[in-house]
């Protein structure tokens, strides 16, 4: 087997059911759920105009910095649903994808695209409702030699991601739910999104409970001082 140049044709999936149940969450309150060390980089932010969350199975790939060749076959082999999670190690200095690309993924109605580097075509991406992150845009093309892998585990924006994971984005960013883990995930973010919509109301109309600060204040020893800091 070739380490570092090689495809797998099959994933081991989520059930759609399941991957729909995440779709109306915010990814906030999701990686609540998850002890907040689920979310990509912020450096990986949205560049187009989605009307919706992003929401589905990860096709992951690992591609060479600047090297487009293997997200065209990721592409050939990606389903409706799916969000093509590229990783090139923050390496890429050249964009991988444009607007040819996207107008691809949008016909075989993936999900999104998921990059650890730049793209190009900016002025058409950004007004797409087409889900893309990206690290940012550079006229400057990328090459299409290989080596890569396709579904495969990778590292992007510090995330680990398996082929077959959730993956969540809205304006906020990206965040990556894993497979194995996923019905315990939603059983717990469904109701705290509802506590978490319940805490918004009463912060808005002044009736929050924020008592909660100076017990934690007076757990951790803080000191109070009735007094100007003296220079």
């Amino acid at each position: 087997m070739s380490i570092g140049n090689r495809i797998f044709l099959r994933r081991n999936l989520p059930s759609k059911k399941l991957v729909d149940s995440f779709r109306q969450l915010p990814a906030a309150n999701v990686a609540d759920c998850m002890g907040r060390s689920c979310a990509m980089n912020p450096s990986i932010r949205l560049m187009s105009s989605p009307k919706e969350f992003m929401c589905g199975v990860a096709i992951t790939v690992k591609a060479r910095a600047g090297d487009n060749l293997f997200i065209h076959q990721a592409l050939e082999m990606a389903e409706k649903g799916d969000v093509i999670v590229v990783s090139t190690g923050f390496g890429s200095p050249n964009s991988l994808i444009g607007e040819i690309i996207i107008a691809n993924a949008q016909f075989k109605k993936l999900a999104g695209i998921v990059m650890d580097a730049p793209i190009r075509d900016i002025d058409s991406i950004s007004k797409s409702d087409f889900s893309v992150y990206s690290t940012g845009h550079t006229p400057g093309g990328p090459y299409k030699d290989g080596p890569g892998e396709i579904n495969v585990p990778i590292s992007c924006g510090g995330i680990s991601v398996n082929p077959g994971d959730i993956i969540l984005g809205d304006y906020d960013g990206v965040i990556v739910i894993p497979r194995i883990n996923a019905e315990t995930i939603l059983k717990a973010s469904i109701p705290f999104s509802v506590k978490d919509s319940e805490k918004l109301s009463k912060s808005s109309n002044g009736t929050w409970d924020h008592t909660w600060v100076m017990k934690k204040l007076t757990e951790n020893k803080v000191e109070i001082i009735d007094d100007c800091y003296q220079i």
